[in-house]
């Protein structure tokens, strides 16, 4: 979101249309005023007030009556002109949305299209997956057109709903919607005021645009046109709801924890709403600036009385860096919190406390790992590294841990490919992604509508820069909503992780509190890549099959392929295996995935493997069907283990010779589900649990050599077995090649 360096430029889009750019020096203070505007009219602010080297910027923008808007409900894609200057774009605007979608109704203020279904006959790998026709198809039309390389200010704001993740997931629906609910909301604003702390610049931007004439219709232009646009409806006070029963979330965690033990789940982030009034969401926001500094501080009047207020700790995801040059994709997962503490040593205690619990290294390690296999799916393989590690983020009321996760961005996807391949972030949904969604969806009592979702900019250079709405209050009707959540594991108790979703809520309550006491007409100041080895790698000239059970490491899985050059298709359980006879894999990946092998009919394929002879390399559930299908039988742990590290004594065999020191390494374990050596039917046992902490020789590893069937239990795409999964993953390619 910081300005170009460039001040006053024209330039031509993709589709003709002539942008003029003007910058002019303007007083900081101008966007105290342009706060009290937005209460009143369509606008955007936001504004970062943490600075951490190398991650976040101190920086605020903000704008009032864009032009331009775009919502949707559902399928259903509607631009709508605000005054005169978004009629003369409007027209652009409506070629662009008829390519993505089916014209449903259209007039001078207004046109609307409806994005199809994919074609049931259409078939689409997970790497494309981002690529299935949705609103964003619609979205991405938009940006192309409109597309303004030398431009960094220019683009769309707004936000995100949480429900846009069901048009590329399939989860049954158990909360009643308002179909009147819109799931984004974008503006196309055309002036912006930008102020650069660092710098100590202030500058507002302001846009002409000038379309070409197009068969009858004469050349048009925005300039001398005025920037208003109608005022919102005012704010009105409605009586405040009540909030959660107490106990109630303290039982979701228990019917969690159930699935846990299953294997069903790692991770999950369930959430509940509290309620206060809130008669100006302007100073509110300012209030909450003031008291709760966060990176991603924003203000949204979306219109139709819906306000976004928020301090949002996360990043969700931020593109950066040229065109075609390999764009920077980063995000920043937090997982890991406890309070703050009295003073400089009560918080030095209490990070001590957090950086040694087993319990939130688990979770952010599990995120991390999710958010790896992210990025995977769209990033240069082996670009996508950890580069911050548990590192404390300090808030008014919260200390976090974060991690800090970058990679390089394909040349053939765009910033969208990399946001919709984020969605929604693990750190408030869950692992695997649409196990914990369906959890959620089934033990949450109302939608989520904003919540989980983000905001933030697409760029019309092709940049993006996007917060998650965390730490958001929805307004409507003089009520604040502020949903909250916590990451629940297996270890996790009822009554404390309750505790802590109110402690989350403590910042906004107490400021909403704040703003309601105060006068109404008081006013508050603002206050590097590694050369290759000349010998070729494993996988040179390979092609794999890698089968996804609706996993969320399955990319991770893939990158590791990918970089030893082989050539990876994955697709999801279930396909037509006619599939297997196309493509002529030299390798099947099964991957991991939870619930358990009949839950995805594992038999079934791996009796067609079989027949045609095919190698496979199996991870976690991959080995568990394995073990069945061949005879044996599977048990499940006491206690789950998910995210946490176990200790592999190596037996024998090929796949894992001359790992670890000593025959020992470690390992990340996500699983319930086990067999012990006695119980393996036809395998070899090539490895087994340590078995340091008392647990059943739990088996780590199989082989049938002849068959070229390999397997290992615990996750070498882990973050934990980073000193052994590529090379385990590089020797299964080479076994492939006997």
């Amino acid at each position: 979101m910081k300005p170009s360096d460039a001040q006053n430029s024209t330039y031509n889009t993709p589709s003709g249309v002539r942008v003029h750019r003007s910058a002019t020096p303007c007083d900081p203070e101008i966007l105290t005023e342009l706060v009290s505007s937005v209460e009143f009219r369509r606008g955007g602010v936001l504004s970062s007030g943490m600075e951490y080297p190398g991650r976040y910027d101190r920086w605020h923008l903000g704008y009032v009556d864009p032009c331009l808007e775009v919502a949707t409900r559902g399928r259903r894609v509607t631009a709508t002109a605000l005054n005169e200057r978004g009629r003369v774009l409007l027209p652009v605007v409506d070629r662009a949305l008829r390519t993505a979608g089916e014209v449903v109704d259209t007039g001078p203020d207004q046109v609307t299209v409806t994005v199809p279904e994919a074609d049931p006959g259409e078939f689409f790998t997970e790497e494309a997956r981002s690529r299935r026709p949705s609103v964003f198809t619609a979205v991405r039309a938009l940006l192309d057109t409109l597309r303004s390389p030398e431009d960094t200010v220019l683009g769309l704001y707004g936000a995100f709903g949480y429900d846009l993740a069901f048009q590329f997931e399939h989860v049954e629906r158990h909360i009643d919607r308002d179909p009147g609910d819109r799931d984004l909301v974008l503006h196309l604003p055309d002036a912006l005021v930008v102020r650069d702390r660092k710098r100590e610049t202030c500058v507002r931007y302001t846009y002409e645009f000038t379309v070409p004439a197009r068969g009858d219709r004469p050349e048009t232009t925005t300039e001398g046109l005025p920037r208003t646009t109608e005022p919102t409806p005012p704010v009105v006070a409605t009586e405040v709801p009540a909030g959660p029963e107490p106990g109630s979330y303290a039982e979701i965690v228990a019917q969690a924890k159930k699935r846990f033990r299953r294997g069903d789940l790692f991770e999950v982030v369930p959430g509940h709403r509290t309620y206060a009034r809130c008669s100006s969401p302007a100073r509110f926001y300012e209030n909450l600036r003031e008291r709760n500094p966060a990176p991603y501080e924003f203000f949204f009047n979306l219109g139709e009385g819906e306000y976004l207020v928020g301090a949002s700790p996360e990043m969700f995801v931020r593109v950066s860096g040229e065109p075609g040059a390999g764009r920077r994709v980063e995000t920043c997962p937090i997982s890991g919190t406890i309070r703050r503490g009295e003073d400089a040593l009560g918080d030095a205690d209490n990070i001590e406390e957090l950086l040694a619990s087993v319990k939130e290294k688990s979770e952010l390690t599990m995120c991390t790992d999710v958010d790896r296999n992210d990025k995977s799916r769209v990033c240069e393989p082996g670009s996508v590294k950890v580069i911050g590690r548990r590192q404390i983020e300090m808030y008014s009321r919260l200390i976090h841990t974060v991690d800090h996760i970058e990679g390089t961005l394909r040349r053939e996807f765009d910033a969208l490919d990399a946001f919709l391949t984020h969605m929604w972030a693990v750190t408030v949904t869950g692992a695997p992604k649409t196990w914990a969604m369906r959890f959620i969806e089934q033990h949450e009592t109302s939608p989520r509508r904003w919540y989980g979702g983000a905001v933030g900019v697409l760029n019309f250079d092709g940049s993006m820069n996007t917060g998650l709405t965390l730490r958001t209050a929805h307004i409507r009707d003089g009520v604040a909503a502020v949903r909250v959540g916590a990451t629940l594991l297996y270890d996790s108790d009822p009554e404390a992780e309750e505790k802590e979703t109110f402690l989350k809520a403590r910042a906004l309550m107490e400021t909403l509190a704040q703003g309601e006491e105060q006068d109404a007409q008081k006013s508050r100041p603002p206050k590097v890549v590694e050369e290759s080895e000349p010998a070729p790698p494993p996988g040179a000239g390979m092609r794999v099959l890698l089968v996804d059970h609706e996993d969320s490491f399955v990319n991770t899985l893939a990158d590791y392929v990918r970089r030893h050059g082989a050539e990876v298709t994955t697709v999801r359980y279930g396909f037509d295996q006619a599939l297997l006879d196309r493509l002529a894999p030299d390798l099947v990946v099964l991957s991991p995935g939870p619930g358990l092998p009949e839950d995805f009919a594992m038999d079934h394929l791996l009796d067609a493997l079989a027949a045609r002879g095919l190698p496979v390399f199996g991870v976690c559930l991959g080995l568990q069907g394995m073990v069945e299908h061949a005879g044996g039988e599977l048990s499940t742990l006491d206690e789950p283990v998910h995210g946490k590290p176990g200790r592999v004594e190596v037996l024998g065999g090929e796949l894992l010779a001359g790992h670890g020191e000593g025959g020992r390494f470690q390992a990340a374990r996500y699983h319930s589900t086990y067999t012990v050596p006695e119980a393996v039917k036809h395998f070899e046992v090539t490895a087994v649990l340590d078995g340091e902490k008392g647990e059943p020789p739990v088996v780590m590893a199989i082989e049938d050599r002849a068959a070229r069937w390999y397997a290992v239990q615990f996750h070498p795409e882990s973050i934990l077995s980073a000193a052994v999964g590529e090379g385990i993953v590089a020797r299964a390619l080479e076994l492939a090649r006997r």
